[in-house]
């Protein structure tokens, strides 16, 4: 499957015509403030995550973001998706393709208007500086794949130069094979797109690889794993 989301033609952008988009981003983000904190508690999860959808989408047409999707999306069943992590854009393009939870480092939480909309969103946070905060993170990654919720976590353990192949975090194996789930890796080239708060022009491509099935050994699974997501990593 191939699919293009194409916005606006790209062009240099006028300073009056930035002014506009950084009003509408501002609106946009009291919208999805309203949505989080007064609608998000009354609706159930299929609801949330399609005005999740709903609200990336619109989010990458304000930044005249354009994307390409290429794979098959996950058929429904829990998964786990992992990706790779190049800028700050991949989190909105991949939940504007399909809603997921994302386990994130519990800092982003304290950050302004952001912290409470992905807190307000389902993110799962991780206390990285303690050790014993695993067990918490995969109790909740395991509740939220119960209930039929996609999760998706960056294994490489945080946003990285487009190019750069660091391995795998160790804690991923062991999540892994703690699910016994299938998990779907993503692979994402934003990095070269990225600056500041606009991105350069061009269209971002989101690969959506083969299921990888679970059981499979530390070093395979990692290997699998760590090709996937840097299929555009070129």
């Amino acid at each position: 499957m191939s699919a293009s989301h194409p916005t606006h033609p790209e062009r240099s952008t006028s300073a009056p015509a930035r002014v506009y988009r950084l009003v509408r981003l501002c609106v946009h983000l009291i919208h999805g403030c309203f949505y989080v904190g007064v609608l998000f508690p009354f609706l159930n999860s299929r609801l949330r995550f399609r005005a999740i959808r709903l609200w990336s989408k619109k989010l990458l047409r304000i930044l005249h973001v354009r994307y390409t999707v290429r794979g098959h999306l996950p058929a429904g069943t829990p998964t786990l998706i992992v990706s790779n992590h190049v800028s700050w854009l991949d989190i909105w393009v991949i939940n504007s393709v399909i809603g997921v939870r994302f386990v994130a480092k519990s800092d982003i939480r304290r950050w302004p208007i952001v912290g409470f909309l992905v807190k307000g969103a389902g993110t799962i946070f991780i206390e990285r500086d303690k050790r014993h905060d695993t067990a918490r993170t995969n109790r909740s990654i395991v509740r939220a794949l119960t209930h039929a919720e996609y999760v998706a976590i960056f294994p490489e353990g945080t946003r990285v130069a487009h190019g750069a192949r660091p391995p795998l975090q160790s804690g991923f194996a062991g999540l892994y094979k703690l699910l016994g789930l299938p998990v779907v890796p993503v692979a994402v080239n934003s990095g070269p797109l990225y600056h500041r708060l606009w991105k350069r022009p061009g269209t971002i491509t989101l690969h959506f690889g083969e299921p990888i099935e679970p059981g499979l050994p530390r070093e395979e699974i990692e290997a699998r794993v760590h090709a996937a997501i840097n299929v555009l990593n070129t």
